[in-house]
C-alpha cells in the first residue's frame, strides 16, 4: 500500500491515465473555486484546471458580446486569465453600465448607472444635479437637492443575466452631509418581471435627525408601514458605498423580458435631500 501510494504521488498513478477531456468534463460540473482547488490533486487535474476548454465552460456564453461592448479592450492570454479579469468590474456601453463575474460561481453581475435610470425631475436643476464623484465607477452620479416626490426607476433585460438564477437588486448610494427626509415615511421598493411582482418598504436613512419629536412619532407609529429586516438589507460595501436591497427575482431561460425596478415615496410628500445615487446593481444571491 505504501509503494502504491508513493507511485501515485510521484507519477500521478491511475489519475494520470485519465484523458484530460474527461477531467475537464468532471470539473465543469463543479464551480470555478472547486476547480482551482482540484489542481492540487495531481498533474492531470492541474493541467485540466488550467485548460481553456474548462474555463470556456465557466465563462458566460455571451462573453464575446460582452467584450465587444467594453469601453477599453480587455487583454488576456488564456480563458482562465479572462475569467479572473472579468471578476473585476469593466465598463460597457459608453461607460453607462458596469459588468463583473461573481468569482465563486461565474454568475453575471451588472450595475446600471444613474444616467441609465429614470429619475423623476432628474434633469430639473432645482431638484437634482449630475456631478462626478471620485469614488464612483461612472462619470456622473445623481445628487438629490430637494424633492417631495421621489421616484427612481431602472430595468434590466433578463437575456443579459445568468439563467435559472435567483437575483437580488440593490440601489448603490451615499448620503450627503445634511441629508434629510429619507427615513420616515419609508420608501416603497417594487420589482416586476412578467407575471411576478413584489413590494416592500425600506428606509435609505436609518435615523432622520429632523423627524418630529418623540411624542409625535408615538402617535404616528401605528400608521407607518412595517420595515422588516431593514438592517440586513442595508450594508457598507467594500468600495465605500452603501447599498440597500430592494427586491429579488428568479430568471428562467433568458426570455423573461425586462425586470422593472421602482423606488418611490410619493404619498408623504415630505421634503427630501442628500441622496447620492451611483446606480442599481443586479447580482446573483449567494
Amino acid at each position: 500500500m505504501g509503494m502504491e501510494k508513493r507511485r501515485e504521488t510521484e507519477g500521478g498513478g491511475e489519475l494520470a491515465r485519465i484523458p484530460e477531456e474527461c477531467v475537464v468534463l468532471v470539473l465543469s460540473h463543479t464551480s470555478p473555486r472547486d476547480s482551482c482547488r482540484s489542481a492540487l490533486v495531481s498533474s492531470a487535474f492541474l493541467s485540466a484546471a488550467n485548460s481553456d476548454a474548462l474555463w470556456e465552460r465557466f465563462l458566460p456564453s455571451d462573453y464575446a458580446d460582452i467584450l465587444s461592448r467594453a469601453v477599453h479592450p480587455v487583454e488576456y492570454s488564456s480563458k482562465k486569465q479572462l475569467y479572473i479579469r472579468l471578476c473585476d468590474s469593466i465598463l460597457l456601453d459608453d461607460g453607462k453600465v458596469s459588468f463583473r463575474l461573481e468569482k465563486s460561481t461565474g454568475g453575471k453581475c451588472y450595475m446600471v448607472s444613474a444616467e441609465s435610470m429614470t429619475i423623476i425631475w432628474g434633469y430639473e436643476s432645482r431638484y437634482w444635479r449630475w456631478v462626478p464623484h471620485p469614488e464612483s465607477r461612472f462619470a456622473k452620479v445623481a445628487e438629490l437637492l430637494s424633492v417631495c416626490w421621489l421616484h427612481i426607476r431602472g430595468s434590466m433585460n433578463c437575456r443579459l443575466l445568468s439563467r435559472r438564477t435567483r437575483y437580488v437588486v440593490c440601489i448603490v448610494f451615499k448620503l450627503a452631509p445634511g441629508s434629510h427626509g429619507l427615513g420616515d415615511p419609508p420608501q416603497k421598493a417594487s420589482v416586476k418581471l412578467g407575471s411576478y411582482a413584489s413590494e416592500s418598504f425600506i428606509r435609505l436613512q436609518p435615523d432622520d435627525e429632523d423627524d418630529d419629536d418623540d411624542e409625535s412619532e408615538e402617535e404616528d407609529e401605528e400608521e407607518k408601514p412595517a420595515v422588516e429586516g431593514e438592517e440586513a438589507k442595508r450594508r457598507l460595501r467594500e468600495d465605500g458605498w452603501m447599498e440597500m436591497e430592494l427586491a429579488d427575482f428568479y430568471t428562467e431561460e433568458g426570455d423573461d423580458g425586462n425586470v422593472e425596478v421602482n423606488l418611490r415615496e410619493t404619498e408623504g410628500l415630505n421634503w427630501k435631500r442628500g441622496l447620492i445615487v451611483q446606480g442599481l446593481e443586479f447580482r446573483p444571491r449567494i
